[in-house]
């Protein structure tokens, strides 16, 4: 169960996502809520075409929920509309994405990978790469810190992947399958790490996975089915 004395850092109430109209019409969520608390992790299960995707992605402020509420870090950033007009920076504020594949600029070196996002956000080129250094050290990656992305391992890659999300100090992080392309060990350190990430930072981290061999590394797991949540609390078998 989570600690309900901590600080809520995700809140959605009431959210759909619809496809279509009428007989064309596709639910992919209905009615959902869900509630995320500072230093859980915590997973979302269930089928493909479930609803777990599309759910992340409106955590990430990617696409519109058709209805409903959603509140990131205490700010209502939707109400049946967006209540921020400018998506990018709210993205650049609160979140940060991991992904299977790690998705670094192949023509960029790791700290420059992690620098660039800094970058957007404002920061100075000197700024920024002081602080990329900074994540790659305290990921245990620092001395790769100057490698193209073609010459790192599969672990060190989504190390760097991980350091790029953290870079703004987002309090949600928002990972899709983050351990799939791993073998079994290297995928339990990625787990350990997130956990101590969400922990150490105060932030939760919600995943999409099929990866049986990291379930035990949740605090909760969520399954969706039909674009419903089978259960609400999200316990622990």
């Amino acid at each position: 169960m989570p600690d309900d004395s901590r600080r809520v850092i995700v809140d959605i109430k009431g959210v759909a996502k619809h496809y279509g109209d009428g007989e064309a019409r596709v639910d992919a969520l209905r009615n959902l809520d869900l509630t995320v608390h500072a230093g859980e992790v915590v997973a979302l299960l269930g089928p493909s075409g479930s609803g777990k995707t599309t759910l992340l992605n409106i955590i990430g402020c990617i696409i519109d929920p058709s209805e409903g509420q959603v509140s990131l870090d205490g700010e209502m950033v939707y109400d049946n509309r967006w209540l921020r007009g400018d998506l990018r920076r709210l993205r650049l504020d609160k979140v940060g994405f991991i992904f299977q594949a790690h998705n670094l600029l192949p023509f960029l070196n790791a700290t420059d990978n992690v620098a660039l996002v800094l970058q957007l956000a404002g920061k100075s080129a000197a700024q920024a790469q002081a602080r990329a250094q900074e994540l790659l050290d305290y990921l245990e990656v620092g001395h790769r810190a100057r490698a193209m992305p073609a010459l790192l391992s599969g672990g060190e890659a989504q190390r760097v992947a991980i350091a790029r999300a953290l870079a703004n100090s987002p309090r949600i992080i928002l990972a899709d399958e983050p351990t799939a392309a791993l073998d079994s060990k290297r995928a339990g350190i990625v787990m350990d790490l997130l956990r101590k990430l969400a922990s150490e930072q105060d932030a939760c981290i919600i995943a999409v996975t099929h990866d049986e061999k990291i379930l035990d590394r949740f605090d909760r797991l969520f399954h969706l089915r039909d674009g419903r949540l089978e259960n609400d609390d999200g316990d622990k078998p």
